[in-house]
């Protein structure tokens, strides 16, 4: 590879980069995380929340949304009892905060071919300081009570009778944030290196980027793709359909957790879950039809298909984004790479991508109150919701559709003269 003269600033002035521009890289990022999360809880409804608690349950969603841990807990005095919990990421931020801090964290390494470790750790670590710092003032700010009605009957009779006023609230885990959060700063910074075709790295890895970098931005194509097809259809659904304002707070909050799910399901990949009492999907409604079961039902194309034929078409729709990732990977790989060595590279970046999807797309939440041992898990006091993967088998069939739509793209790209040196040709 030959080595390029740096046409912008050099390499001792990027290394010294300032404070001020790591500070605007975090801010950036927090902005546009806090702008989509406020969006989407707004069109949700959350503004008409009591106490002014819109803007600290906007800092629960960012906090949650870089995987910060936040704690339900209920108080309903001595008479009564309060269980809940909640483990879900929205997905529409962290993909927000993500990008902008990755375009943030490159931007000043631009025009270069090689970077010293100590100045990419350099950098980075001015980021991440700030970043602690945000998070410790995200996940203080992040705390909140509200009061539950019992509704009417025998349960607000007791509540009235013993002066039982139930209430859910949620604090953050400060150091379990702190620790993912810096966790996914590591992920984001990492993954942006490994993505950009132009971003520089240490000497020592130039060797291997012909077979990394070419199979994760395939990938994170793939991905975009498919939250941008899932992004057309839903303002479809929003413009087509009664209550938009359910579908924006949807888009805006779990777009990928939606698109992500699409594509596993159309790769053959089964889900399990069960929905009961208040909570529920948003879009598409059919998820709430399959799972609002007495027990746990699988989520899958045979499931869905059974109630609208045509969900068939997410397998279609996978096949295809699933090829033209094995296209944009094999048109990034060095031209004389062969082609089992494309579908090896393919099936195991999908794979991995497919395991990511698995562990951020969880979906698990419950409610309950009772008064006297009376009302626990009675209509509207309590509720459970949650959707897992069945993780093993989706990353058995995710290696399978690797191998064959890498094989193909490879085959693909060759017959149609294109050959993709671009990835072994540059860092």
């Amino acid at each position: 590879m030959s080595a390029r003269t740096p046409s912008g600033p050099s390499g001792t002035a990027v290394a010294r980069h300032g404070w001020l521009q790591a500070l605007g890289t975090v801010l950036a990022g927090l902005f546009a995380m806090g702008a989509v999360a406020a969006l989407g809880l707004w069109a949700a409804g959350a503004a008409d929340l009591p106490d002014n608690a819109f803007p600290r349950v906007v800092a629960a969603a960012v906090v949650t949304s870089v995987g910060g841990a936040l704690e339900l807990s209920g108080d309903a005095g001595g008479f009564a009892a309060t269980d809940a919990g909640l483990t879900v990421l929205p997905l529409s931020v962290t993909l927000t905060g993500a990008l902008v801090v990755a375009q943030g964290f490159l931007r000043p390494l631009r025009h270069r071919a090689v970077a010293g470790a100590a100045e990419l750790s350099g950098w980075a670590g001015r980021i991440a300081v700030l970043w602690l710092l945000a998070l410790l003032g995200l996940a203080f700010a992040a705390r909140q009570t509200f009061e539950v009605s019992f509704g009417e009957g025998l349960l607000d009779d007791l509540g009235d009778l013993f002066g039982v006023t139930p209430g859910v609230g949620f604090t953050t885990d400060v150091p379990l944030t702190v620790l993912f959060g810096l966790l996914w700063l590591a992920g984001v910074l990492l993954l942006a290196l490994l993505v950009s075709h132009g971003a520089p790295l240490p000497g020592r890895l130039l060797r291997r980027q012909a077979s990394v970098r070419p199979a994760a931005y395939a990938m994170a194509v793939l991905l975009l793709a498919c939250v941008g097809v899932g992004a057309v259809v839903g303002l479809v659904v929003a413009a087509t359909r009664d209550h938009p304002a359910d579908t924006f707070a949807a888009l805006l909050l779990g777009l990928p957790n939606l698109a992500w799910l699409a594509l596993t399901v159309g790769m053959g990949a089964t889900w399990d879950g069960r929905v009961e009492g208040p909570f529920g999907l948003p879009m598409p409604h059919v998820l709430d039809e399959v799972l609002r079961t007495p027990q746990a039902s699988a989520l899958n194309l045979g499931t869905l298909t059974e109630r609208d034929g045509r969900w068939w078409w997410l397998l279609v729709a996978a096949a295809a984004l699933l090829l033209t990732a094995g296209v944009v990977l094999a048109s990034r790989s060095p031209a004389r790479m062969p082609a089992w060595l494309h579908a090896v590279h393919m099936a195991v970046a999908l794979a991995l991508t497919v395991l990511v999807i698995g562990l951020l797309g969880r979906i698990s939440a419950h409610y309950g109150l009772s008064v006297l041992g009376i009302g626990d898990l009675a209509d509207g006091l309590s509720g459970e919701l949650f959707l897992r993967p069945r993780l093993w088998s989706a990353v058995g069939l995710a290696l399978l559709w690797g191998l064959v739509t890498g094989f193909l793209g490879a085959l693909l790209v060759r017959w149609a003269g294109q050959r993709g040196g671009r990835g072994g040709a540059r860092s």
